[in-house]
């Protein structure tokens, strides 16, 4: 990773307490479309546990219902999924384990493209495969992790079981409903890669909860999340030049680098780079078309010498 710096997250608290949790944490993404774990009865003070779908995507209310994971009618509802509110604010759910729980919290991300952005989620599941202050981001195409439902339910899984689908294009190989969280990923979150997050507990927007039907009964508690002023965030300036033919991007870097060898078409050098030192590096790649003619106008002058003494020599041997 070419460099990283922390990105704010909120999170909408867990039903464990009403203390509010707060730190720095890590994130990843799946979408197994298993029954959330938050929508079995009994799990917290909540107003209902978290709605559960069958297969054509309709609620299910019965709590007690088996997990599609487990060979049950009850799966994750395709509205689970993320959205955009503006450039800079996003919504959507995710699996947590979080030191102190959380269930609803402001997530900041702090590294990778999406740095200073913010994501309001509230959490449906507690995910025993996840680290502490683990936030598990539910992303459509995001991979299935260690369960897998998707095929019990839509008949497919599209993508690789973790990571999940590798560009948005892949998107439209997913079940309609699901096709817009699986193009966030690419277009709000522009396929940042397990960014790091600062996160605060906060009072889960009626957004979500209209969305899971699940609101915790002490969630006046916790503090209002306070929606930005800025809509937008520019995005960052590449300050330095790659090596030529190296690599120039990657899915966990904050800023990209400028690929030399692309600069004299696209004009993306930086002022400190000196047009001699560009074309240099521009002439001194193969030609496009296979053509030596142009390698051949390079060298030559450097092979006079050569050709001069080979010459002399055969001269003095006849």
């Amino acid at each position: 990773m070419y460099s990283q710096a922390w990105v704010p997250i909120a999170i909408a608290a867990l039903p464990l307490g009403a203390l509010a949790a707060s730190g720095k944490a890590v994130t990843t993404r799946f979408w197994d479309c298993c029954k959330p774990s938050c929508a079995w009865s009994g799990k917290a003070a909540v107003s209902h546990p978290v709605l559960t779908c069958e297969k054509g995507d309709n609620k299910l209310f019965d709590a007690q219902l088996a997990s599609g994971c487990a060979g049950g009618p009850a799966f994750m509802c395709s509205g689970a999924k993320p959205w955009a509110i503006n450039g800079v604010v996003s919504y959507g759910f995710a699996g947590t384990a979080i030191t102190g729980g959380s269930e609803a919290s402001c997530l900041t991300f702090t590294s990778g493209k999406v740095k200073g952005k913010k994501m309001v989620v509230q959490s449906l599941n507690t995910g025993t495969d996840l680290t502490s202050n683990h936030f598990d981001l539910q992303i459509p195409g995001g991979g299935q992790g260690i369960f897998s439902g998707c095929v019990a339910q839509y008949g497919s899984s599209p993508g690789a079981q973790y990571g999940g689908i590798s560009d948005r294009d892949h998107c439209s190989q997913l079940p309609a409903a699901l096709r817009a969280g699986c193009e966030w990923r690419f277009d709000w979150f522009l396929d940042a890669d397990n960014p790091d997050v600062e996160f605060e507990q906060v009072q889960c927007p009626k957004e979500l909860t209209a969305v899971s039907g699940c609101k915790r009964e002490d969630d006046g508690k916790f503090p209002v999340f306070q929606m930005p002023t800025e809509t937008a965030i520019a995005a960052p300036t590449p300050s330095e030049t790659a090596a030529l033919y190296k690599q120039c991007d990657g899915h966990g870097w904050d800023v990209a680098k400028l690929c030399l060898s692309t600069t004299a078409s696209s004009s993306k050098v930086s002022s400190s780079t000196s047009s001699a030192a560009v074309q240099a590096a521009v002439t001194s790649q193969p030609a496009s078309n296979g053509s030596s003619k142009s390698n051949f106008k390079q060298t030559f002058p450097f092979m006079l010498p050569l050709l001069a003494s080979v010459v002399g020599a055969l001269l003095l041997i006849n």
